[in-house]
């Protein structure tokens, strides 16, 4: 029989808390450096673990004089300001960096707590709905410390703890080892884009004449503006009128959770959508300085819709949409796109689609276009397959976390 597992607050464990709230000493806007010491957001959190997009940098002087909020390898973090309950566990490449005001750092003492099983915690059903329990406010809901504190986790003994965290690092390591190949391949594709279709060493391009243009010297015959490559579907719906019908809903939060749309009833979705297809490319035009770029491939059994705050781009006859999407994921476009971004808050800036239409931008030949297709079309069409297995490794994992977790499976028993 499996022995039940106690349920210690965090407050009365040996994990440490702390914030980054340093009060008057929070750098200023005009502070940030393009180097330095990495200064980690909630934007900085993604699929469990800290990433550079979009990082901010402190100097060496400004982060000496943080006392608070340096973390440490193994730390957790968790964001209690905002997007509550992302997490990341902080890996040696981030070894003593500072956190902003939205996060907390827990950290194991890796005696009595181990710091691997409180990240699965952390991320486990029953946290995170404490989380959103014990936080207050509506438009920036927050969860101070005090509270936090009196949060309660499973804390079986640490050769348990080690078990279970061995057993869903397994799944995890499956996880990333298909996201390293699809940065390699994503990769491979954005170099051969760039090749192509930035310096212009496509194949026959030693016979075709440059011109000068506002973009700088292009093949002769490909100036043009982006609405000469793809134009902006509109097809709304909504899906509130449709309460039992199940939508394969591609929004920001499913781009940010793996890339894999939530299925939704239309009676849960309440504000109108696009209708969207397998011959579509979104483009997010909020916040365009954090790109999002998504390739969706509707599964056929439902209708396909996306949030508004995505452009869902239609390519021009004899434009493809691999080309679209290798486009919008280049750092040229990304510049391009971000320069024309309105609105009062860096966080809730948003693009125009007429703006985006009209912004100048190189038009190859559709032969040209044709040939890069047929050599990344396969790349994109594997890294869409291993999205695929992460979402159901991912799904396997989360059901196996609450079941070790509460010590309804018996983790001595299970094969080492």
């Amino acid at each position: 029989m499996v022995s039940e597992i106690p349920n210690v607050e965090i407050g009365a464990s040996t994990i440490h808390v702390s914030d980054g709230n340093y009060s008057s000493k929070y750098p200023k806007s005009h502070e940030f450096l393009d180097s330095g010491i990495p200064f980690v957001s909630a934007n900085n959190l993604r699929d469990g673990r800290i990433i550079r997009d979009n990082l901010k940098f402190i100097s060496e002087a400004q982060h000496a004089a943080l006392k608070k909020g340096h973390v440490r390898t193994g730390d957790v973090l968790l964001v209690t300001r905002g997007s509550l309950g992302l997490t990341a566990l902080v890996t040696s490449e981030f070894d003593d960096v500072n956190i902003n005001a939205q996060l907390v750092l827990l950290r194991a003492d890796n005696v009595t707590v181990d710091a691997r099983y409180l990240f699965f915690v952390a991320n486990s059903p029953d946290f995170q709905s404490q989380v959103i329990r014990s936080a207050s406010g509506t438009a920036q809901p927050q969860l101070p410390i005090g509270p936090l504190k009196r949060l309660t986790i499973p804390l079986p003994p640490i050769s348990i703890q080690r078990r279970i965290a061995g057993i869903l690092s397994a799944y995890d390591e499956l996880i990333e080892n298909s996201q390293r190949r699809i940065r390699i391949l994503e990769s491979m594709a954005r170099a051969l884009y760039r090749e192509w279709f930035v310096h212009f060493r496509f194949p026959g391009h030693e016979s075709v004449p440059r011109i000068p243009s506002p973009l700088g010297e292009i093949p002769k015959g490909w100036e043009g503006r982006f609405g000469d490559l793809a134009t902006i579907e509109r097809d709304g719906i909504n899906p509130f009128e449709f309460p039992e019908e199940a939508f394969e809903h591609f929004s920001i939060p499913a781009f940010d959770n793996g890339r894999q749309p939530a299925i939704e009833l239309g009676a849960t979705i309440l504000s109108g959508k696009y209708c969207i297809d397998d011959s579509t490319v979104l483009l997010s035009k909020l916040n365009p300085r954090i790109p999002r770029i998504w390739l969706p491939v509707p599964s056929g059994q439902r209708r396909a819709i996306t949030s508004t705050e995505f452009l869902a781009l239609k390519p021009q006859p004899g434009v493809t949409r691999e080309f679209i999407y290798a486009k919008c994921c280049s750092d040229e476009f990304v510049g391009q796109f971000g320069s024309l971004a309105i609105g009062t808050s860096t966080s809730h800036q948003r693009v125009k689609p007429e703006n985006l239409l009209a912004m100048r931008s190189s038009v190859p030949d559709r032969k040209t276009i044709a040939r890069f297709t047929k050599l990344v079309s396969p790349m994109l069409t594997v890294c869409q397959q291993l999205r695929s297995q992460t979402q159901n490794l991912r799904r396997t994992r989360d059901l196996l976390l609450p079941r070790l977790l509460s010590g309804q499976i018996d983790v001595e028993a299970m094969p080492s």
